[in-house]
């Protein structure tokens, strides 16, 4: 049982690495883990299908998402922005990585949209990143730091849910500690994060990039030519369809009516022609579909794990060699959560199965409440970056494989991978035991 996690993340990792569709991969170490727990093959089947319902509502969300990027994209209106970056940026392969990589960091705490800006910003630039030879890696690791970063060291928007979480999961062990401090004790982990992505832009994929002509099979989504356009009703339009959907969003937390919102106001607006309703709804599906439908997956695995406590008996059978070096076991407890995190794929819902167990183990080593924070948070975030499972790799993929050119696995999960975690770890271990 304690090795049920380690078998079955690996299970993931080597197929996924293969080039084994990440859903056969996730199933396939979902049934391992019950296996291992003494689970028959068809009650593992019923775990994890059981827990799979838990992330419905993310998944008709993220359809629904992009349904709505279609729609926008339909009305022209990111013709007026890709021809600004085509005038500013073109030959500024940095600045164009570095600019991306602001707009991501927006969409978790100003404008909390996740990763929905994402179908409707990057499908148009495919063909100025290859025009320019930009290495989509690089573009990747942008995103991917977007979509964590701000969120592991703001808490506004999506950041003040995910410090919360620690705080009431921390609370509920014993340890209680404001808000203010848990964003103090992660910011130097997430300052790891920022000297990665410096890394991947300045380093390693600073060098020109060519891709194949010929496209692999892409996610679904048409990548128009972008054509001159000038602004007229119809971006107006737009803009307040945009505008409803990110206050409908902030104001009551719910992208499932968010969205629905924005679709309806495209078509009452007449943005969208009625009768072309089929064809957005099947190009949003064929955008956002497939991540939806990982994320259901990755739910029923996690479910495998917390039915069976796998995570549990890990943390139990390595707490049996911590002893009292902090340094030793504050470098266990990440290990444990990158494991654990690349496998759920999620740092929202490993932070209260990890704080449960770190909390009792962290007050006998003598760990300050905000060095408690943040190996939690560190732990937690670790494994986000690099999973095959997660939207954080899941969304940067689909709109830069809209043209079939960019793989999941060894174009976003690899570089995110090394890029994030392991500075993430190193930043996370130093502030354990500074703190």
């Amino acid at each position: 049982m304690a090795w049920a996690v380690v078998v079955s993340v690996l299970v993931m990792t080597i197929l996924s690495l293969l080039r084994v569709n990440v859903i056969i991969a996730i199933l396939a170490a979902g049934l391992t883990a019950g296996l291992m727990n003494g689970e028959t093959l068809v009650s593992s089947l019923e775990l994890l299908v059981g827990g799979m319902g838990e992330q419905a509502s993310v998944a008709l969300s993220y359809i629904l998402l992009g349904a709505f990027a279609v729609a926008i994209s339909y009305s022209g209106i990111t013709s007026l922005l890709i021809g600004y970056l085509l005038r500013v940026l073109k030959d500024k392969r940095t600045m164009m990585v570095l600019v991306i990589a602001f707009v991501a960091s927006l969409s978790q705490n100003v404008i909390p949209v996740h990763i929905a800006f994402i179908p409707i910003l990057i499908p148009p630039l495919l063909k100025l990143f290859d025009e320019m030879k930009l290495d989509r890696r690089a573009v990747a690791a942008a995103l991917t730091f977007g979509l964590k970063a701000p969120y592991v060291m703001l808490p506004v928007g999506f950041g003040y849910i995910f410090h919360e979480t620690i705080q009431s999961s921390m609370s509920s062990s014993g340890i209680d500690l404001g808000i203010g401090s848990i964003a103090q004790s992660l910011i130097i982990p997430g300052s790891g994060m920022i000297v990665g992505l410096f890394i991947a832009i300045f380093v390693t994929y600073r060098k020109k990039r060519d891709l194949p002509d010929v496209a692999t099979e892409g996610q679904g989504f048409e990548v128009k030519k972008v054509e001159t356009a000038k602004f007229n009703l119809q971006h107006i339009w737009t803009i307040v369809a945009i505008v409803v959907t990110l206050v409908i969003q902030a104001v009551w937390q719910n992208l499932i009516l968010a969205a629905l919102a924005g679709i309806i106001l495209m078509f009452i607006f007449r943005v969208v022609p009625y009768h072309k309703g089929d064809k957005v709804v099947n190009e949003g599906i064929g955008m956002m579909g497939f991540i939806a439908f990982v994320m259901l997956v990755a739910a029923g695995y996690a479910n495998v794990l917390t039915e069976t406590e796998s995570v549990s008996a890990l943390v139990e059978v390595s707490s049996e060699y911590l002893g009292d070096n902090q340094a030793f076991i504050a470098f266990l407890l990440l290990l444990v959560g990158l494991i654990v995190t690349m496998g759920i794929g999620s740092s929202f819902a490993t932070i209260p199965i990890l704080a449960a167990l770190f909390v009792p183990i962290c007050l006998s080593a003598g760990f300050s409440p905000m060095a408690t924070a943040a190996l939690i948070g560190t732990a937690g975030a670790l494994g986000d970056a690099g999973s095959p499972a997660s939207d954080s790799t899941l969304g940067p993929t689909s709109g830069l494989n809209a043209d079939g050119k960019h793989n999941h696995i060894w174009d976003t999960c690899v570089p995110t991978f090394l890029h994030f975690n392991i500075p993430l770890f190193i930043f996370g271990w130093a502030a354990s035991l500074f703190l």
